[in-house]
């Protein structure tokens, strides 16, 4: 080899990932493209492509794209009644931890917006979870304490408790998505406004409600 020849560099290979780092990666992938196209608009092809692989490795490690869609459902989940969860185990009367619920609720939709989306869509059929009502239920159930409570230092039925629980979550948790597509307001004055409503009722609205608790 002549003096002005040179040799060519060597290109460094990428390392290769570990059966744990490729399933957390077509995880992520996943979770996107469930949230920017919907269970029923995502295919195998897709993910693959997405994350650089071949079908049968997504096969491999989910058994298909219900296998996967499941996954990301049951993280978003836990992520959501933890937060939830958290919230009600604060110290506090009744109104402090409605306001906190409301909170854990818009947090999870402001900073997991692509786990909302792909909880407020329907569930793939077949699929008895991981659907908004199965997810509300599941955060009903984690307000009824709050209501029983509340109803039986107010000498009202304890047994609506659960009743009441369910209208609360489903005001808040449609509400969390009609904020998701506008962002007109503040987080704040949308918890305020929902606790306004929930707390005091129509009859008794306040005319310009604030929060207790502060927002982060």
């Amino acid at each position: 080899m002549s003096k002005d020849q040179t040799t060519p560099a060597k290109v460094p290979s990428r390392a290769r990932m570990t059966g744990k780092e490729r399933r957390e990666q077509l995880i992520e992938v996943g979770r996107k493209l469930f949230a920017d196209k919907g269970f029923e608009g995502t295919s195998v092809e897709e993910i693959a492509a997405a994350a650089g692989v071949s079908k049968p490795v997504v096969y491999e490690h989910f058994g298909g794209k219900e296998g996967l869609y499941a996954v990301v459902v049951d993280r978003e989940i836990a992520a959501l009644l933890g937060s939830i969860t958290n919230a009600l185990s604060a110290d506090g009367g009744s109104h402090l931890l409605l306001e906190q619920a409301a909170l854990a609720l818009l947090d999870y939709v402001e900073n997991s917006t692509d786990g909302f989306r792909i909880l407020v869509r329907d569930s793939p059929p077949g699929q008895t979870t991981g659907s908004l009502a199965s997810l509300m239920s599941d955060v009903a159930s984690q307000v009824e304490y709050i209501l029983v409570d509340a109803f039986k230092r107010r000498k009202l039925d304890a047994k609506m408790a659960p009743l009441y629980a369910q209208m609360l979550v489903g005001m808040v948790a449609l509400t969390g998505q009609y904020w998701l597509d506008s962002r007109k307001l503040k987080k704040a004055d949308v918890a305020a406004h929902l606790v306004n409503l929930a707390w005091n009722g129509l009859a008794h609205l306040e005319p310009k409600p604030v929060l207790s608790t502060p927002v982060r």
